[in-house]
């Protein structure tokens, strides 16, 4: 019978119209973004329950929005615009390549009242390369944030959430904040399809309970289901927080 209902659900939420024509004013029937947590730039940290603490302040029965990877064209734009429709805030941590490429992208999420931190420059298996390869990854992706922000990023993921020591001890002397996650949809398989994403997003809240959020912007299923996503959240009474960086 559980089954049932929860096939009912994903099929009513894929009926769901595309985010350019959900309701513009974010009524109550909107996932919203409850409340704001605001982590001070340069304190460092590292969080996500995966291979961390918790994020500070974040209760049961919440979660924080992440997408790795972008920005790119095309997708992007589309998980922009089902996170407007929903007036929904999220955290991105883009690649340093593609903060060069689509710059624009970026500062439009910026604009949109979403933050930004870093992925690396082109997503290496950073164990991988030497200790000098890797900190240069990381001042190549750096100095591409700083040229379209004018500051440094406050916060990294590591890809493949593979850390190093080497990595760990540059971002902790520079006070950026590692997040990796609490949950994740394994949305990088090309094949899935949104009622796949769907059941495994119902799922792993119903196993953590809530938290930190993967997914990534730039994988086509993803950019297809977003919508869909956003209404399993808020049909399943999670209450969606936003990260941001003061000072």
């Amino acid at each position: 019978m559980k089954w049932l209902a929860f096939s009912g659900l994903i099929l009513g939420l894929l009926c769901l119209p595309a985010a350019s024509v959900l309701a513009a004013d974010c009524g109550p029937d909107a996932l919203g973004t409850t409340r704001t947590i605001s982590l001070k730039r340069g304190a460092g940290g590292a969080f996500g329950t995966v291979q961390h603490p918790a994020l500070p302040g974040l209760q049961k029965g919440e979660v924080v929005l992440t997408f790795d990877d972008g920005p790119v064209p095309v997708l992007t734009p589309r998980v922009l615009d089902a996170l407007k429709a929903e007036c929904a805030k999220a955290t991105f941590f883009m690649t340093g390549g593609n903060l060069d490429a689509h710059g624009d992208l970026a500062r439009r999420a910026v604009a949109e009242g979403h933050s930004a931190g870093i992925h690396s420059y082109s997503h290496p298996h950073l164990g991988t390369l030497s200790e000098a390869a890797q900190l240069d990854d990381l001042a190549r992706t750096q100095a591409a944030y700083k040229r379209l922000f004018g500051v440094t990023a406050p916060s990294y993921r590591f890809p493949f959430l593979e850390e190093t020591p080497a990595l760990m001890a540059a971002l902790a002397k520079d006070k950026v904040a590692v997040f990796s996650i609490d949950l994740a949809i394994t949305d990088w398989q090309p094949a899935d399809t949104t009622a796949m994403l769907a059941d495994r997003l119902s799922k792993a809240l119903d196993e953590a309970g809530g938290g930190i959020i993967l997914m990534h912007d730039a994988n086509p299923p993803t950019a297809e289901a977003i919508a869909t996503l956003l209404r399993v959240i808020k049909q399943k009474g999670y209450r969606l927080v936003h990260v941001d960086w003061e000072g």
